[in-house]
Order: structure tokens, then C-alpha cells, then sequence
């Protein structure tokens, strides 16, 4: 599995449950949690666009073709 995609869903995960709890519970360094979310969704975004390249190469590469 590809490594930015799970960073990213665990950063965004923790984010997302970061920031619930600071709308209960207002903590130090909250803030943090809104970073999170912003770079989870970007890895996430990173991590899907890589298995789609990747997908492609696969399937456009015909048996015999390597160098």
C-alpha cells in the first residue's frame, strides 16, 4: 500500500479528532489539528494520484518490453 496515502488518511484521522476535541475541551496547541487535516488531505491527494500513475505505467506496459 502506498506509504503517503496511509500517512495521509492517519494525519487526517487525528486531525479531525483533534479538532473535536478542542471545540469541547479548548486545549493548548489546538491549532495543530487544523495543520493536520490541511496535510493529511494534501498526502492523501498525493498517495491517490501516485496509484493512479502507477495503475497506468502497469497496464500500458506490454510483456517483452523491458530493457
Amino acid at each position: 500500500m502506498n506509504i503517503a496515502l496511509l500517512a495521509g488518511l492517519a494525519l487526517t484521522v487525528a486531525g479531525l479528532a483533534g479538532y473535536l476535541v478542542g471545540i469541547t475541551a479548548p486545549y493548548p496547541g489546538r491549532a495543530f489539528s487544523v495543520s493536520g487535516v490541511m496535510v493529511g488531505i494534501t498526502l492523501l491527494a498525493i498517495g491517490t494520484a501516485g496509484q493512479e500513475i502507477a495503475e497506468e505505467t502497469t497496464a500500458s506496459a506490454e510483456p517483452g518490453d523491458e530493457p
